[in-house]
């Protein structure tokens, strides 16, 4: 068979004033084109473990009018979407099934809403797709298509891992390449929309299989950018331990998303950075109690957390690791004053990079789900709106507009050129007296 694999990618936003902002500050820009940057390791890791007798097409899209492809060609198109592509992707698939191909979908919004998915596409792949891509090959090529394939209640072993079809990539699009080392988060937060929808455990790939993974992105592109594609790394610290320096060993450079608490291991900072560690993001929320409790709904782990930000944030960078802390808007109980206080707060911190988004509710998350049943929902399953950039609910304390009106020009004070460079400049200089002695580490106080 010819099979055509279409990773729905880049950021989208609606806003047209935010898509104005956008046009005129760096940070903003920056952070766009990292996230649309990115191949789908989903579907390259189905095209490692697709058989070599079949054909196999890889294609990146922003904008699906700009395809030129005759999908009467392909036998089987597979399309893996993110929640704000959906619309475009549903399209996609409709204009792909007018040519008689056959068409699979999966990811998770379509593993939150297989039914609403079949609406446009013959298959819908619900839960990890190592488990279900085997089944559909075989059932395809015997004429014999289910509409579902549901990985649960079996879970697939991270040992198992194929290598991910790397060599389909056209390597020159891409400031960075993905791996994973882990699938899951033990933190269970209100609005995450992760992997920990895929699995309900959180697991390990073995260290031999990361290592071969990281040598044949090597082989492909030399001193490559690796991204992490984890929900939590560093999780298993003694796993890390053995595997950074392995990493360090490949000269690379990296970034990877974890919690706070890989602040309080100085042992493990000094191997991240020896090993390449350029930067860690780090969702931080916010900077005071408002919206924190209850965020995370197994322990509050996020809340108890807080008052050692300060310390925890200022020991990674003085490691020589970048921190790029991120900031939701819009949790309940936060009033106008919340802009102000983040930007001020990210002062304080000294970040090097900043992220702030609007709360967002995804389908399947407990969020979204709550605020549904609270009539909080301006627009029921306006998906394209999922950028973490528009907003789909009503605050608690502040209206809609001042919401809005607040995020706009807290993007405009963060990314400004001043403040940009007012933090790269911090960093730099803060680690360049770390250097000349024992890093810098914020005493806990009394």
């Amino acid at each position: 068979m010819k099979i055509g694999l279409i990773a729905m990618s880049g950021v989208r936003a609606c806003d047209p004033e935010l898509l104005r902002l956008g046009l005129t500050l760096p940070g903003f820009v920056e952070r766009s084109k990292t996230i649309a940057s990115l191949p789908s390791l989903g579907l390259l890791t189905l095209a490692g473990m697709t058989p070599d007798r079949h054909e196999v097409v890889y294609l990146d899209v922003q904008e699906i009018d700009d395809l030129h492809v005759d999908w009467a060609d392909f036998d089987l198109v597979a399309i893996s979407t993110f929640t704000a592509q959906a619309p475009e992707a549903y399209e996609l698939a409709d204009r792909c099934r007018s040519s008689g191909t056959k068409v699979v979908m999966g990811g998770l919004h379509v593993t939150c809403l297989p039914h609403e998915a079949l609406e446009h596409c013959d298959v819908v792949m619900v839960g990890e797709g190592e488990l279900c891509w085997p089944y559909i090959l075989n059932d395809a090529e015997l004429g014999a298509l289910q509409n579902i394939y549901r990985s649960k209640p079996h879970e697939f072993d991270l040992a198992d891992a194929p290598m991910p079809a790397y060599h389909l990539l056209d390597m020159d699009k891409y400031n960075r390449i993905t791996v994973q080392t882990s699938r899951g988060c033990p933190w269970k937060c209100e609005f995450c929309a992760s992997s920990i929808l895929l699995t309900p455990k959180y697991k390990q790939k073995p260290i031999d299989k990361v290592l071969a993974e990281i040598d044949r992105v090597c082989e492909l592109w030399p001193r490559p950018f690796i991204e992490f594609a984890d929900d939590n790394s560093f999780v298993d610290r003694r796993y890390w331990k053995r595997l950074l320096p392995c990493l360090a060993q490949r000269k690379i450079k990296w970034f990877t998303e974890t919690d706070i608490s890989v602040g309080e291991d100085d042992e493990l900072l000094t191997l991240m950075r020896q090993a390449g560690c350029a930067e860690v993001l780090i969702g931080l929320e916010s900077p005071g109690p408002e919206g924190m409790k209850g965020l995370e709904l197994k322990t509050d782990w996020k809340h108890k957390k807080r008052g050692d930000y300060l310390r925890l944030v200022h020991n990674i960078q003085a490691h020589g690791i970048r921190v790029n802390g991120c900031f939701v808007l819009g949790l309940d109980g936060q009033t106008t004053d919340i802009f102000d206080r983040v930007y001020d707060f990210a002062k304080e911190l000294e970040l090097y990079d900043v992220q702030v988004t609007l709360q967002t509710p995804f389908p399947g998350t407990p969020l979204y789900e709550r605020l549904r049943r609270t009539g909080r929902l301006l627009e029921e399953k306006a998906w394209h709106k999922c950028t973490l950039f528009d907003l789909i609910f009503e605050p608690t304390d502040m209206t809609a507009d001042e919401l809005v009106t607040g995020f706009h020009n807290l993007v405009v004070r963060l990314y400004s050129d001043e403040a940009t460079a007012w933090r790269r400049e911090l960093f730099k200089e803060k680690y360049r007296r770390a250097t000349n002695g024992r890093p810098h580490v914020i005493k806990e106080s009394a």
